[in-house]
């Protein structure tokens, strides 16, 4: 048997070995629910599952958790004021400062994030980390309960050598025991196209991935599953919804393109895994 069928046998086991067994979470609804919200991501809601998702992930009271490259923040708009209500800490692991070699562009992001979370009666006191392909610790080893990444892995596993050095800073933070939460966009089952480099990976890619860095899977989930993506797209995953490319990246949008079919496709089919670190 081949290491990936291997590995696609024991997912399909766990995930039906561990049904969502949590108590409902009238704070976590609260966040999800909460008008404060972007109006954007609220709409997507429906594609993304979030108290699902953070139920499965095992998010609860009282934890630090730490999102790594939290994009535009729709986690962080539940995860802040969640860990404010809750007595926990919410990190958030942004563009490096420490690197010379940073663009203006992404310091004047990470700025631009900051100040848009800077409200603690809303937020919270959100804490920073540095993160890149540079980067030091994320934190103090064995502070953090609960580590997420949502749709990055295949940013990483397109440069040599990133994705085991993330994977490892991962590890390192989390205190034994802690919880890796992972989604991202699913090839399978075709296969994985130039290490994702059209933002698909095999399953098997993240699993190992987070094996060697030392963490062991816990749970598989089909929260997020798309049953529509055929994954065959001119301009990759970014073909779909949110991004709802026409053009090759860095190309003028194209106004003739027709997206109906990939509108009708929605966002992406992602996997959905918890990653355990060994007691």
């Amino acid at each position: 048997m081949t290491h990936r069928r291997h590995v696609l046998i024991l997912a399909a086991a766990l995930s039906l070995a561990a049904p969502a067994a949590f108590a409902a979470d009238a704070v976590l609804q609260a966040a999800v629910a909460s008008p404060q919200r972007p109006v954007g991501d609220v709409a997507r809601d429906g594609a993304r599952h979030p108290y699902e998702s953070l139920t499965f992930w095992g998010l609860k009271p009282n934890l630090t958790v730490i999102e790594i490259s939290p994009g535009n923040g729709y986690w962080t708009e539940i995860l802040a004021p969640y860990a404010k209500a809750t007595g926990g800490a919410y990190i958030a692991g942004v563009a490096d400062l420490t690197n010379p070699r940073l663009s203006e562009g992404a310091r004047k992001g990470r700025a631009e994030f900051e100040a848009r979370f800077a409200d603690e009666a809303r937020y919270g006191k959100v804490a920073y980390a540095n993160f890149g392909s540079s980067s030091g610790p994320l934190g103090a080893p064995g502070s953090a309960d609960l580590v997420l990444t949502a749709r990055n892995v295949h940013n990483w596993t397109v440069q040599p050598g990133v994705a085991d050095k993330v994977f490892a800073d991962f590890f390192a933070v989390l205190k034994p025991g802690g919880i890796l939460a992972v989604e991202d966009h699913r090839a399978d089952p075709k296969p994985e196209n130039s290490a994702g480099a059209d933002g698909y990976l095999a399953t098997a890619t993240v699993v190992a991935l987070a094996e060697k860095a030392g963490f062991r899977l816990d749970a598989t989930s089909e929260i997020n599953a798309n049953p529509k993506d055929t994954k065959d797209h001119p301009f990759g995953v970014w073909t779909l919804p949110p991004v709802k490319r026409t053009a090759p990246g860095g190309q003028p949008a194209d106004p003739t393109f027709d997206r109906a079919k990939y509108d009708a496709i929605g966002e992406s089919d992602r996997m959905t895994l918890r990653f355990r670190k060994p007691s």
